[in-house]
């Protein structure tokens, strides 16, 4: 093995451990010092909860990565196949060992955060991220995905509130709904023309055919069914973010009529 793969397989080692020392050892003992509420919730919502601070942690730390990649890493993004993909495996072997450990609570925790989607999700990834860390190929399609990271916190955030006992109406929650579901459809809706444009744009050319086939499906199998998903939980999060919205104009539309009566 070149030491370049040891390396990059020495991160996504250290990645995993650290997510699970974050998991087990770090998110109880901040959480209870942040929100003393946290003593008072079930096991499952401690689980879920210490779940959902890991992955807050994680979609910030690669989705800034990402970024860097994304307006200073030349390389990759004048050859989004063949470019130097030294950034965008660095990146990805720390996504590897989250998601690892993800799983891995996920089937220990079956009971508390099971999902079925996300087992999909995390499967679907983790096999086109085999190609880019094992062949060091489309490493701007990998780098491109993992910009959906940026709405995971506004997700998490949510769920906070919500076993925190907020009500659905109360401002932060209302702000973070309206972020979330702007961030969500920003980061994972909205970009899905400019990442299949440039797909298309490589169809076909030498680049492309130099790609296996077992990366094609990866690339462009995987591409569709997380982005199947992201419009599924689009629908949803919009769903949501519409009802909550309404309901509060409501409840402001009814305030002056109960003042009248009174009056």
């Amino acid at each position: 093995m070149d030491p370049f793969s040891l390396l990059i397989l020495t991160i996504s080692v250290i990645s995993f451990f650290t997510f699970q020392w974050l998991f087990h050892t770090v998110s109880p003992w901040v959480s209870i010092r942040i929100s003393p509420s946290f003593r008072g919730l079930s096991d499952k919502q401690k689980v879920e909860w210490n779940s959902r601070t890991v992955s807050t942690f994680h979609a910030l730390l690669v989705g800034i990565f990402c970024l860097y990649i994304l307006f200073f890493d030349d390389p990759v993004n004048e050859d989004p196949v063949w470019g130097d993909p030294t950034l965008v495996k660095t990146n990805v072997a720390i996504t590897t060992g989250y998601l690892i450990s993800d799983l891995l609570l996920i089937f220990y925790y079956w009971k508390a955060i099971g999902d079925k989607f996300f087992v999909v999700h995390h499967l679907a990834a983790l096999y086109a991220y085999y190609y880019v860390l094992g062949v060091g190929m489309l490493p701007y399609f990998a780098n491109f995905r993992l910009l959906a990271e940026f709405s995971t916190p506004c997700v998490n955030q949510r769920w906070f509130f919500e076993v925190l006992g907020y009500p659905k109406s109360s401002r932060p929650n209302m702000a973070n709904g309206v972020a979330m579901a702007v961030v969500f459809f920003v980061v994972r809706i909205a970009v899905m023309p400019v990442y299949y444009i440039r797909m298309y744009l490589v169809y076909g050319t030498d680049a492309f055919y130099l790609v296996p086939w077992g990366g094609r499906v990866a690339w462009i199998g995987s591409s569709i069914c997380l982005d199947i998903m992201n419009v599924m939980w689009m629908h949803k999060i919009a769903r949501g973010c519409y009802r909550v919205l309404r309901s509060a104009q409501g409840s402001k539309a009814g305030a002056p009529q109960e003042n009248g009566k009174r009056d």
